[in-house]
């Protein structure tokens, strides 16, 4: 029998100004992501993952300190134990990107991951931090990931997480493809312009160096005052060959669904065989050129 998990991505828009109190916004987008959730698991999904931020607005296009208020502990905070409950009632593995507060002042984009009993998993935190106009202020709100790139275990999949801009670096992909992921996750905010044409080339150009599914994505529509653009939605799924095998629209919420076999993962490998055909040894420069 192959081995196949069902795996989900939500990609959602912003419905209400960016001027509304922020736990105004954040109550809206959680309902409107657990009512989402509802459908997925209608849907018999095993392992979903919501996009980058999800329960507010991509508020990286100013710096204000304001958002700070954004922030939650995980795994103690409200949003997290909230989606162990509804990890628990689903049967369902969840990936919650969260905007994380380590204490008072250290903060980071980061992932929580859920399993299907309800049990927290561990997180991962945001690597890459962008920093450039127009509209993309990080380092104003978060500190470099410092967890490595954890693989979680989970009895559908082995999950690994990359958030967004990570998305432009091979090394952490490679690394969790080396620590054991099946499945890697992109919750990601992108728009028009530079980096759409690359949205649909590096993640499945991870996917075929690495032998592992991923999942991309993005979330839609226009975010106002900011207005630094559309994100653009395309949220996928592809293959371990690279291929896109379920994809969204670019201007609506919308659920992804894909059956994923994990055993073309070892059919990929038996092929192309660049985890054997690696050279570690001669790739010190790596580490060493640019510090």
């Amino acid at each position: 029998m192959p081995r196949l998990v069902r795996a989900g991505l939500i990609q959602a828009k912003l419905d209400m100004s960016t001027e509304q109190p922020i736990e105004a916004i954040k109550k809206a987008m959680i309902d409107k992501h657990l009512s989402m959730i509802e459908d997925a698991a209608k849907k018999g999904v095993q392992v979903l993952c919501l996009q980058e931020l999800f329960y507010g607005p991509y508020f990286c296009a100013e710096q204000k300190t304001k958002w700070y208020a954004m922030v939650e502990r995980i795994p103690d905070g409200p949003t997290t134990k909230l989606m162990q409950e509804i990890a628990k009632k689903h049967q369902m593995v969840l990936i919650i990107p969260i905007y994380e507060e380590e204490i008072t002042g250290v903060y980071y984009n980061t992932a929580a991951v859920i399993n299907y009993d309800g049990t927290y998993l561990g997180k991962y935190r945001k690597h890459h931090i962008p920093h450039c106009d127009p509209g993309f202020w990080e380092k104003f709100y978060f500190k470099p990931g410092n967890l490595g790139f954890p693989v979680f275990k989970t009895p559908y999949a082995d999950i690994g997480v990359y958030i967004c801009y990570d998305r432009h670096f091979p090394e952490g992909a490679r690394i969790l493809g080396l620590n054991g992921a099946e499945i890697v996750f992109n919750p990601s905010a992108t728009v028009a312009g530079l980096s759409e044409y690359l949205w649909e080339l590096e993640q499945p150009a991870h996917a075929v160096a690495n032998g592992y599914f991923v999942g991309a994505i993005n979330r839609v529509g226009k975010e106002a005052p900011w207005n630094i653009g559309e994100f653009y939605g395309k949220s996928y799924f592809c293959s371990p060959r690279g291929k896109i095998i379920a994809q969204a629209s670019r201007d609506k919420d919308e659920l992804v669904v894909a059956d994923l076999n994990l055993d073309e993962i070892q059919e990929v490998r038996n092929v192309w065989q660049f985890y054997r055909d690696r050279r570690p040894e001669t790739y010190d420069e790596i580490t060493v050129l640019g510090k």
